[in-house]
């Protein structure tokens, strides 16, 4: 199996590398994102999913292609399936959830928060009596603070959000208008092929000259949940989860067979990784209505990224 689990570089400069991306700091002030397949959960790289990096990479591409009439985004070019050349921004503070139905499984999900009794939460209150599931009278944000040195995020209000000087009201409301707007057109798109986008992360920066502009990925499936629209109803009726594209085989499967946060990793089984592989490409499919073209050249997924990133090799 074809997988790209690092793309380091030591030609490039200002490396940084995260969970599951390889960053790169250009001196013409742009940034190298590389898209690996690493997955991550419980803190820590489980294994690497064949074609994930460029499902990922090129559905935020359709994504950005579709909304940037509506928001300027960092996004300056694609040398490579994995890879996007972007604007390096300072990035706010402030992590921005849209959520169009009453769902989560998190701690800061408002699901979870409503179950415990909470009504008021993020500076917005619900109403009593509503359902798991259940559609929202208008999609809500739920800001949380971004704790760039590994801490837990906590949910925010507005009102906390200038109090605390994490945003100006000004960049608040930029902020918000963007991401309600993305949202919609989000859901306007998925409903004409067939899906429902639940709830989705955004994360913004701002850039040299003080722009607010989306930053990372748009509409993903790591950072979207999506249903398949025609199970919906029954699902509501019932009291069920909506079928979704359910790609957490692995983070299951791990999680059954030992404490993931202490224990080592139990090798996991090829059929298992290739299953959640079909997974991301049947999404990126449903998602952007394209068919998925794996990219195969080079003699690995690394040597392709290379060579396609040769031009940006300082001169020896």
């Amino acid at each position: 199996m074809r997988t790209l689990s690092e793309a380091h570089f030591p030609e490039l400069p200002h490396y940084y590398g995260g969970k599951v991306r390889e960053n790169y700091d250009l001196p013409d002030g742009s940034r190298i994102i590389i898209s690996t397949d690493r997955l991550s959960a419980f803190d820590r790289i489980l294994t690497c999913i064949p074609y994930k990096g460029q499902v990922l990479t090129q559905t935020a591409r359709y994504w950005f292609e579709q909304t940037k009439d509506i928001c300027p985004n960092h996004v300056i070019s694609y040398p490579d399936p994995n890879v996007v050349i972007g604007k390096r921004l300072d990035i706010l503070p402030v992590e921005v959830v849209v959520r169009g139905y009453l769902a989560g499984t998190t701690g800061t999900s408002i699901l979870t928060l409503y179950k415990k009794g909470e009504r008021s939460m993020y500076g917005i209150t619900l109403p009593d009596g509503m359902r798991d599931n259940e559609k929202l009278p208008t999609p809500i944000i739920t800001p949380t603070s971004k704790e760039f040195d590994g801490g837990h995020d906590e949910p925010l209000t507005p009102d906390e959000i200038v109090s605390k000087k994490l945003l100006t009201a000004e960049q608040w409301q930029t902020l918000s208008n963007y991401a309600l707007a993305l949202f919609a057109k989000g859901q306007k798109l998925a409903a004409d092929r067939g899906l429902i986008l639940v709830d989705t992360k955004y994360e913004f920066g701002t850039d040299e000259n003080g722009t607010i502009v989306l930053a990372d990925e748009i509409h993903t499936p790591d950072s979207s949940r999506y249903w398949i629209a025609e199970s919906y109803p029954h699902a509501f009726e019932n009291g069920t989860r909506p079928a979704s594209f359910d790609k957490d085989f692995v983070r299951a499967w791990v999680a059954e067979r030992c404490d993931p946060y202490k224990d080592a990793i139990p090798e996991i089984p090829p059929a298992l990784v290739e299953d959640t592989s079909e997974v991301y490409i049947k999404a990126f499919e449903a998602i952007t209505g394209q068919t998925f073209v794996p990219d195969d050249h080079g003699a690995t997924p690394k040597d392709r990224v290379r060579g396609n990133l040769a031009r940006y090799f300082p001169e020896i």
